[in-house]
C-alpha cells in the first residue's frame, strides 16, 4: 500500500470514530432523559420530600395551618353617629344679644338727634327765629330746616340740595361736607355755601387759597378742611342762620347788600 493510500485510510479510520462516538452520546443522553423523566415522576408520585401523596397534602396542609394568623373573632358592628348624639343647640342668645346692640344704637341715635335738635331750639331762639301761627318753622322768610327727620335723613337731604346749588363750581361734590358740618354745628345747612357765592362766586375767585368765604386771613390745606372750620366758625360767632345782625357782623362795610345777597341764594338752595 503507496503511503497516500495509507494515510486516507488512517483519516477515515479517524472519522469513523467521530461519528461513532457522537452516536454512542446520543443515544446515551436520550437514555438519560428518559431516565431523569422517570425520576422525576417518581418523586412527584411519592411527594416532594419522598413521601406519599396523601402524606405530603397531609404535611403541607399541617404547616399551612400552623403558619396562618390567629384568627379574631369578630365583634358585632355597632354604629357611632355623632348626628343621633348630638346635643340640641339654639341660636337665640346670639340673636338676642345682635337685637340689643341694634336697640341700643337706635337709643343712642334718637338720643344725639334730640340733642342736636334741642341745641339747634337754643340757638335760634338767641336769633328770634319763631313759627308761624300755622307752626310752620321760618327761618325770616325762608323755608325751615327739618332737624327732626335725624342724622341719616337729614344727611342725605342736604348733600343732594347743596351739590346741586354748587354744580359746575370748584365746591361741587361738596354738599355731604357742608351737611354734615351743619349737622354737627347746629347751623342752617345753607348758610355757608350760600356766603362762598356771595364771596367768591362759589370758590372761584378766591383771594387765599381754599378761602371762599372772604373770611379775614385764613387759609387751609384742602376744601374738606375749609368747610369744617368755616360752618364751626359761623356757629360760634355767628349764630344759626342768617340774620341783620350777623351780616353786619361778618361784613361791617356792606352789610346790607351782603345780606340781600346771602338770603337771596338761601332761598335757591
Amino acid at each position: 500500500m503507496s503511503r497516500k493510500q495509507t494515510k486516507r485510510t488512517a483519516g477515515n479510520m479517524v472519522f469513523s470514530a467521530i461519528v461513532g462516538f457522537f452516536i454512542v452520546a446520543t443515544i446515551g443522553g436520550v437514555g438519560f432523559g428518559v431516565a431523569a423523566a422517570d425520576s422525576t415522576d417518581d418523586l412527584a408520585s411519592a411527594g416532594a420530600f419522598g413521601f406519599d401523596a396523601a402524606t405530603n397534602n397531609a404535611t403541607m396542609t399541617k404547616g399551612t395551618a400552623a403558619n396562618a394568623a390567629p384568627a379574631v373573632e369578630s365583634e358585632p358592628f355597632v354604629e357611632h353617629s355623632t348626628l343621633a348624639a348630638a346635643s340640641v343647640r339654639t341660636i337665640d342668645p346670639g340673636l338676642q344679644m345682635i337685637d340689643d346692640r341694634e336697640r341700643a344704637e337706635r337709643e343712642r341715635i334718637a338720643a344725639d338727634n334730640i340733642a342736636v335738635i334741642d341745641r339747634i331750639a337754643a340757638g335760634k331762639a338767641k336769633q328770634g327765629f319763631g313759627s308761624d301761627p300755622s307752626g310752620q318753622t321760618v327761618e325770616y322768610g325762608l323755608p325751615g330746616v327739618d332737624w327732626t327727620v335725624g342724622h341719616d335723613a337729614f344727611i342725605a337731604e342736604w348733600t343732594a340740595r347743596i351739590d346741586a346749588y354748587l354744580d359746575g363750581s370748584p365746591l361741587a361734590g361738596y354738599g355731604a361736607v357742608f351737611a354734615e358740618a351743619a349737622w354737627e354745628n347746629g347751623v342752617d345747612p345753607r348758610w355757608s355755601p350760600c356766603i362762598s357765592n356771595t364771596e367768591s362766586g362759589k370758590g372761584k375767585v378766591c383771594f387765599l387759597p381754599c378761602n371762599a368765604w372772604g373770611w379775614g386771613a385764613s387759609v387751609w390745606p384742602d376744601w374738606d378742611t375749609a368747610i369744617r372750620a368755616h360752618v364751626a366758625g359761623l356757629a360760634e360767632g355767628y349764630g344759626y342762620s342768617i340774620t341783620p345782625e350777623a351780616a353786619e357782623k361778618y361784613c361791617p362795610p356792606n352789610h346790607a347788600n351782603w345780606y340781600h345777597d346771602t338770603y337771596g341764594q338761601m332761598g335757591s338752595v
